[in-house]
This record gives C-alpha cells, structure tokens and sequence, in this order.
C-alpha cells in the first residue's frame, strides 16, 4: 500500500478539483468534465501501452479515435433502406474487391522472389482494382447520396445496441492498426511517427469526404445512448416524485404554488441531466478499472517485462531469440484497438459523429501531452495525465478570466486591452498547457507519477 501513496494523494487532489468544479460552478459541469476525462484516460492507456511498454511513437491517435467514433454509426444506426436498395448490393462488391486486392497482393509477394516482374504485376492489381472500384462504386454512390441528403443520403448502420458499437471500434482501429503495422512498423522512430500521422489524415479524410458512409461533414445527430434521455426523465413521475423528495427542504420554503412549481420544473432538468451524466460515468468508470486491472497484470507479467526488455535494448532483445517484429505489431493493435474504443465511447458521449472535429491537436498532440504529464510506462500515470490535461483544457478559460478581471478590475470596462483579453480567454489553455508541460519536462521530465517497477 505505501508503495501507491504517491498514486491515491495525487488521485486525491485530481478528485477535490473536479468536486471544487461541481460546489462552485455546477455539478453537471463537474461530471462533463469527469466523463471526458474518464474518456482521454482510456485514450492515454492505449497511448502509454504503444509508448510506454514498447517505445513505439504514433502519432495517428486521431484516425484510430475517428475510428472508433465511425463505428458507433456503422454498427448502432439504423440502415436506410432505400439507400441500400439504390446502392448497397454495389459497394458490398467494393467491399469484396478491396479484400481480393489485399489477397492478390499479399499472394504475390509470398510467391514470388524480390523484382521488377513482381513489382509491376502488384502495381497492376492495385490500378486495376482501383478501376474496377470507381466503376462499380461512382452511381452507387450517387444514388446513395441522393435518398434525403438532409436527413440521409448514407447507408445508415446495422441498428445493433450502442455498447456493441464499443467492440466495433475497437476491432476496426486493431483491424487499421495490423495494417499500418505490416507496413510501417519497420521504420526507425520519427519515421513511424509521420507515417502513422499520414495515414490518420487519409483515414479521417476519407470519413469526411465519402457522404455515403456516415454523412461527411453533414454529421451524424441523434445516436443511440445506453443511458435514458434528459426529455423522458423529465416526464417520468417517478422521477419528478425523486426529485421533488430530495429537494423537499428547498421547496417548502416556497409559499406559492406557481413559484413552488416552477422551481421543482427547473430543479427536475436540472437533475435529468446530473442522472444522465451519473449513467454515463458509470460506465467509463468500469471500462478504465478493467482495462487498468488488465494492463497492470500485463505489465508485471513475463510478457510485460519482455515488453520492457525489447524497448530498452531491441538488439539484446532479439539476440535472445524474442522476435520483436511480432511483438511490435501486437502492442501496436493492442494499444490502437483501446483507441479506437474511446474514440467510441466519446461520440456515444457526445450523441452526435462530427467528422470535421478530428483534427491532430485535439486528438493526437493533446494525448501525447497528457501521457507525458502524467508518466510513460506507468498506467496510473497515464490516467492521471489524462485528468490533469482535460481539466486544463477545460477550465482554462474560467481560470484566466478570473485573473484577467481580477488585474484589470481597475480599467474601464471599454478598455480595448481588457475586453481583447477577456474575448481571447479561451486560448489561454494553450498557454497553460504549454507552461505546465515545460515544467513537468524542466522538474519532473518522468511525469507526476513516473515508471516505476514493483518486484513481485
């Protein structure tokens, strides 16, 4: 126990933030807050398992998230059926060509030796395949696209339950990641880094642009949730009765039946959507215990300390008879497979696919920071630095203009100085995230909580 002092003080002070949040601002606010960082924390273990464990640097977090996000829309929306009626049957057999590609060539560089024959014959399967694609799949797509674009205009999903969709996402970012993988996991360190950032912008180019798929830039809105809706709550007697009970006190204070009854409306939406959030804190919070239990016991398992071995000393490694190519690409669909699962349970969050909304700061820089803050090869720490960074992120605004009225209390309020820097205070969280990261680098460069290996 004395060994995780340094985890539950610094767990400790992360909570007391988040519940300051919920006493001085709001609590639905403080479980938002919570939530997301519940989220960038499944986020960060999957960071931390490629680079901790490994030393594998992947800068395509973003495409792995959109991903995931992709999933919830393929698997839990409905099908429109008069887009799959127009077009289906054609990009099924897109479907079924693109896995003939991967066959062929996969084939033919197992039979056939290193040359220019080989090399052309793969570059015609890949042009010829590309053909027959843009002729099968051009007025498919355009059929598809036109069944109600403002409401449609996509194939819609498979209409399963949304905790489904979780799995989904993770199985497309590790089907992505074995891909990559395959390819790029032979490159020296930076070299892997661009090319997986690369390969994140082809992949959420491609979720933005392909209409038929999940909408584009048009957004998928109105996703399925496995929590209630705040509007049905609101209508549920036994929720108003709840409501009403718990705030008795407050009520009773209240003379007149119109205020009375005004004020328990207010404090029912305001408490649907507490409960909401409560649901949905739930759940996170039982992803990040399992996937923290089931990382902890892979770090300090043999397979974890080979993990280690191989990171420190790749040559050492495989002149021990590991074969660290193999293990490379299984950490490397392993972390991206958790990814691609938050990226899931983030848009479920949010009730809404926006594509235009992956951009790499947000979901790739901003990650990677958060695996720093918190401690690299330390599963706690990467949680933690998940916290830490999201709460900055978030209330950084809040904080900056609490100080920018604070020393400019004694300028008039048109002062172009003051309003400038009161309508800049939301890009005050670059700042602080940029000032608090040199310093964990400059004081602390392990992180809050660093690698730190328990001998069993």
């Amino acid at each position: 126990m004395k060994q995780y002092a340094n985890v539950i003080t610094a767990y400790l002070i992360m909570f007391t933030l988040i519940i300051m949040v919920g006493v001085f601002q709001s609590w639905s606010i403080a479980l938002t807050i919570l939530n997301y960082c519940l989220i960038s924390a499944v986020m960060t273990i999957g960071a931390n398992i490629q680079w901790g464990y490994a030393g594998l640097i992947n800068f395509g977090i973003m495409g792995y998230t959109a991903l995931g996000g992709l999933a919830v829309v393929l698997f839990s929306v409905a099908p429109v059926d008069e887009a799959w009626s127009v077009g289906g049957l054609n990009m099924m057999i897109c479907i079924v060509i693109i896995i003939g590609i991967v066959i062929a060539i996969k084939y033919t560089l197992k039979k056939l030796a290193p040359s220019k024959k080989r090399n052309y014959l793969i570059a015609s399967i890949i042009i010829i395949g590309i053909l027959l694609l843009r002729i099968i799949s051009a007025p498919a797509i355009e059929g598809i696209e036109s069944v109600e674009p403002a409401k449609t205009g996509f194939l819609g999903g498979l209409g399963l339950p949304v905790l489904i969709s979780w799995i989904g996402g993770a199985f497309l970012a590790a089907g992505l990641a074995f891909v990559v993988g395959k390819v790029a996991l032979g490159l020296r360190a930076d070299y892997l880094a661009i090319a997986t950032l690369l390969i994140a912008e082809i992949v959420v180019s491609i979720i933005k642009h392909e209409d038929w798929l999940a909408r584009g830039v048009k957004n998928v809105i109105g996703l399925k949730r496995p929590a209630p809706y705040e509007i049905d709550l609101q209508r549920s007697q036994w929720f108003i009765d709840f409501v009403e009970k718990f705030h008795s006190g407050k009520l009773a204070l209240i003379n007149s039946a119109a205020e009375k009854q005004e004020m328990l409306n207010q404090l029912v939406i305001s408490a649907s959507s507490v409960y909401v959030k409560l649901c949905f804190t739930g759940l996170f919070i039982s992803v990040v215990i399992i996937l923290l239990v089931l990382t902890q016991k892979a770090l300090y398992s043999p397979w974890g300390r080979m993990m280690r071995a191989i990171r420190d000393n790749e040559e050492a490694a495989g002149a021990m008879g590991k074969n660290v190519v193999k293990q490379h690409l299984l950490i490397f669909i392993l972390g991206s497979a958790i990814v691609g699962l938050a990226g899931a349970m983030m848009v479920t969050n949010d009730g809404l696919f926006t594509p235009g909304s992956y951009r790499p700061m947000r979901y790739t820089f901003v990650i990677w920071v958060m695996v720093i803050v918190g401690g690299t090869g330390n599963n706690f720490g990467a949680i933690l630095g998940g916290f830490v960074v999201w709460f900055l992120w978030v209330e950084a605004a809040p904080i900056a203009l609490f100080f920018i009225n604070l020393f400019t209390s004694h300028l008039p309020e048109t002062n172009e100085i003051r309003v400038h820097l009161i309508n800049s205070a939301s890009y005050f969280r670059f700042l602080m995230i940029g000032i608090g990261l040199l310093i964990i680098m400059r004081f602390r460069p392990q992180g809050i909580l660093p690698e730190k290996i328990i001998k069993n």
